[in-house]
């Protein structure tokens, strides 16, 4: 924590020159000052040198007389904050005398009032690091310290906090400082200063000693407080402080703040704890909503909800089942159920003539592509110009007509896109995909495998339909369809933690690890889908089964670019687990010295995503610093890192922007290529200026491998927002490189990203407030940034299908209020650009630059919603995604 500014070493510098002044000449000075001195400020003076004098008067009567006109001096002047207070600057050249006197007089009350009077002085008279305040303090009376105002308390704080580091060190005893830290900590929780009170707790290393200080008035803003120091203390403190905050929230019953907490520490425990301590079922229906934002799978048992058809219906809601149907009712709210096509994404009637000439060349690709920006832009919506279209009897299925326009491995995303369109939407879903299993084209089936995984993405079914489906294709003959299906279970069952479904997958996907006849590509797809269902579950057999794949690949098979997403699997398991990781780090240098340093940073990169560590970001930003011969791929991943790791905070992510301007600078080609992937993924779903221009920059580069990635990069960060700006770069660039066939497919793919869902979903992992971060929704993004690493071989080349990871982060970016039977209510709400309120004073306003609209609403990147009525109180202090409004009993109709 940064040192109070007001504490220990301010007033020390200050001390040091005021101690100084004396030395010279002290007789002219003297006459000088009393010039300059109004006549009252020369009568108290004059008293206080009196006082002085008194003091050291061998009648104790006396004594006690002088001392208490001193003391009472001393008090009733500390009311100005700005200068130092009379009777202090008057009694500073007698302080040394004072000093010296205490030190011969016998052990009395007088001795201890002396002391108190003594430790006030050195607030302004002591030299640097004594400590003097805090020894007189310590040998003083047992008083009230806050009457001698607050500056000496803060004082007093920060001297504490050296003084417990030096005794820690010389192994001393703290009982007497403990004492006084009880005082000052109840003293700053009285009067608004929590932060205070919790830097000095931290310092002591006693943060427990807070939760019988907070009371329900102070509570909220001491939780604030420390949740948000908690993302700049190092480890394990981080976790201890929000530990702290857990247990505040749960004994004031302030149950969804508590929740957050658990799903940030991933505490199941916790988690279960919170839904047994609540009784109000209205109030788990919430926390139910926030898990299924959070997409946390959980069980619930009747500890949990006793009641069986209250546990149904709170499975339902923690299962996603109501989604669609919430992200329908909002489309239609804003009016965007029209489905769109290509051709009205591309707007190439506003380019000039020769780029629409150009778009006959190359057809099967351009297909291609327009499968994908259809399949983003009506993502969810059930309906589109191309897939979906109504069969008429004389065409016989137009939307089998769209599948054959597309090429072989075309084919294969043509079919899983239907599984986009149709998003979330279960039933529908597997009833318009099921046509394509019938078909006699192996790659269509592939597509349709995806498809069913896509649909039932985020969304848990009591009969689990996707695992019915795809679990026969996955050991069929032929590649393709294997990937489909097992790519479909990957992103269908991502991040499950249901145990029997996730025994009969892993039994499945690593039978399929440990066959040797098994293609790479296969082997390649099982390892991400292994790592997606496992996500941060540090499982021990599934990283077992991917080190072993990774042992038994050869020689020419590790320089493949698919064998770079194993790492990645493994990588997966110990997502945001940090030192988790440590064991199989060790195991990954036994590695083929061609895949070590990549499997490496893969690991670290993926065990510190999400937490802002400075130095594992130090550690490999080292890595990206050497230049190395062309071979080496592991500098991609390293650079990655840093934007995962980075992304935990604001502050940290402007500085890896800045680090990353520097690669660019001065890296080799793999550094440059990901450099426009990592600040994708800082800004994702949230376009700033800066990092546009960057990457519009880099879109024209020379090396066409970094162009791509810039490109899809522009996508990424304008993802769901409809960024105008972003769109009219993106049209510039689609005639820019009209014949440039590679390029413009990313061209393409980034179009329909900017414009997803029609500008009502975004791609952001993080939600709350920025303070969770979706553990699949990253492992999705991350596996798609991962394979556009090499984007010839993956993204341009036959995988392009690796693109629909990215549905695993999609989410509607909506504030949905809904009443208490769960059916939408339209309200006021305020809209503006979040403010950071931690430890100001007051009750200052958390939005600025508000819009009042009614719900359902959209919230941008950096949003934040309040309502603007009373009639309601939400049962969610966070207003995002699904929040129940209860009526408020107060609430009076002004007539």
């Amino acid at each position: 924590m940064a040192p109070d500014p007001n504490s220990a070493s301010g007033s020390g510098t200050r001390d040091e020159t005021s101690a100084k002044l004396p030395a010279k000449d002290p007789k002219k000075k003297e006459d000088k000052k009393d010039e300059d001195l109004s006549e009252e400020d020369l009568a108290l003076k004059q008293q206080l040198e009196l006082y002085v004098e008194r003091v050291q008067d061998p009648d104790p009567g006396l004594q006690k007389v002088a001392l208490e006109s001193m003391r009472q001096e001393i008090r009733t002047s500390t009311s100005s904050m700005t200068s130092v207070p009379k009777p202090l600057k008057f009694l500073r050249p007698h302080y040394g005398t004072l000093k010296a006197y205490y030190e011969t007089m016998a052990d009395s009350d007088l001795k201890k009032y002396l002391a108190d009077i003594l430790s006030v002085l050195a607030l302004t008279m002591s030299a640097e690091g004594e400590r003097e305040s805090l020894k007189y303090r310590l040998l003083g009376s047992e008083g009230d310290i806050g009457s001698w105002g607050h500056e000496y308390v803060r004082n007093l704080a920060g001297e504490i906090a050296q003084e417990y580091a030096k005794r820690q060190s010389d192994e001393g005893p703290i009982d007497d400082l403990m004492e006084l830290v009880q005082e000052i900590v109840a003293f700053h929780m009285k009067h608004n200063a929590e932060p205070e009170a919790v830097d000095l707790l931290m310092e002591v290393e006693d943060l427990d000693l807070l939760i019988e200080h907070v009371d329900a008035t102070n509570f909220k803003r001491t939780c604030l407080y420390l949740t948000s120091a908690a993302k700049y203390l190092p480890g394990p403190d981080d976790m201890l402080v929000l530990d702290i905050a857990y247990m505040i929230y749960l004994k004031f019953e302030e149950f969804p703040n508590a929740l957050q907490i658990a799903l940030f520490l991933d505490n199941l425990q916790y988690v279960k704890q919170i839904f047994t301590s609540c009784d109000d079922l209205l109030r788990k229906k919430q926390f139910c909503y926030i898990l299924a934002r959070h997409g946390i799978m959980l069980e619930l048992d009747d500890e949990m909800v006793p009641d069986d058809d209250d546990r149904y219906a709170l499975q339902d809601i923690v299962n996603n089942v109501k989604l669609s149907e919430g992200y329908l009712t909002l489309a239609r709210d804003i009016e965007v159920m029209e489905p769109k096509s290509p051709e009205d994404i591309y707007k190439a009637h506003l380019l000039d003539g020769r780029a629409s000439a150009g778009a006959s060349v190359d057809s099967a690709r351009q297909n291609l592509a327009a499968t994908f920006v259809n399949a983003f832009v009506n993502a969810g919506f059930g309906q589109d110009k191309l897939m979906t279209v109504l069969s008429d009897a004389s065409s016989g299925g137009s939307s089998g007509n769209w599948l054959f326009k597309n090429k072989e491995h075309g084919k294969m995303s043509a079919a899983a896109s239907l599984g986009m369109i149709l998003l979330w939407d279960v039933d529908a879903g597997l009833a318009q995909i099921d046509k394509y299993f019938h078909s006699s084209d192996n790659h269509v089936i592939a597509g349709a495998l995806l498809g069913v995984g896509i649909v039932n993405c985020g969304i848990r079914n009591d009969c689990d339909p996707a695992l019915a489906l795809l679990s026969d294709y996955v050991s069929r003959e032929d590649p393709s369809i294997r990937i489909g299906a097992i790519m479909g279970l990957g992103i269908a069952y991502a991040g499950t933690q249901n145990e029997q479904v996730c025994d009969q997958l892993r039994h499945k996907l690593t039978t399929i690890l440990n066959d040797a006849k098994a293609p790479l590509d296969v082997i390649a797809f099982t390892a991400i889908s292994l790592g997606l269902i496992y996500v941060g579950s540090c499982n021990e057999e599934v990283a077992q089964a991917i080190i072993f794949a990774l042992m038994d690949r050869s020689e020419s098979e590790l320089g493949e670019p698919l064998t770079r997403l194993i790492p990645l699997g493994l990588g997966l398991l110990y997502l945001g687990k940090q030192e988790s990781v440590e064991a199989t780090a060790e195991v990954s240098k036994t590695f083929n010295e061609k895949i070590r340093k990549y499997c490496d940073m893969t690991l670290l990169s993926c065990a510190y995503a999400g937490t802002g560590n400075v130095l594992k970001v130090q550690n490999l930003l080292g890595h990206c610093s050497q230049h190395l011969e062309k071979g080496e791929t592991h500098q991609g991943p390293a650079v990655l890192g840093i934007a995962m790791v980075a992304m935990a905070e604001e502050l940290g992510l402007e500085m890896a922007i800045r680090s990353l301007e520097h690669l660019l600078q001065y890296g080799e080609q793999n550094i440059r290529r990901a450099v426009p992937l990592a600040l994708g993924l800082l800004c994702i779903s949230n376009p700033k200026v800066n990092v546009m221009d960057t990457l519009s920059r880099l879109s024209h580069d020379t090396d066409s491998e970094v162009a791509m990635a810039a490109v899809i990069s522009l996508g990424l960060i304008g993802a769901g927002t409809n960024n105008a700006r972003i769109a009219g770069m993106l049209r510039n660039l689609s005639s820019y490189y009209y014949k440039d066939a590679n390029l413009l497919f990313c061209v393409r793919i980034a179009q329909g990203l900017v414009h997803l869902g029609k500008g009502l979903l975004t791609l952001n992992p993080y939600h709350s407030d920025r303070f969770l971060l979706s553990p699949t929704a990253l492992a999705g993004i991350v596996t798609t940034l991962f394979a556009c690493l090499d984007m010839k071989a993956i993204i341009v080349g036959k995988y392009h299908y690796v693109l629909y990871f990215l549905v695993l982060a999609m989410q509607p970016r909506m504030l949905m209020t809904v009443d208490e039977d769960l059916k939408p209510l339209s309200i006021p709400v305020r809209v503006g650009q979040a403010v950071d309120v931690v430890g100001q004073a007051g009750r200052p306003k958390t939005i600025t630059g508000f819009q009042t609209h009614s719900t359902p609403v959209l919230l941008a990147a950096g949003d934040r919603a309040e309502l603007a009525t009373e009639k309601y109180i939400p049962l969610s202090p966070i207003l995002e995604g699904f929040v129940i409004l209860k009526e408020n009993p107060d609430y009076r109709e002004d007539h």
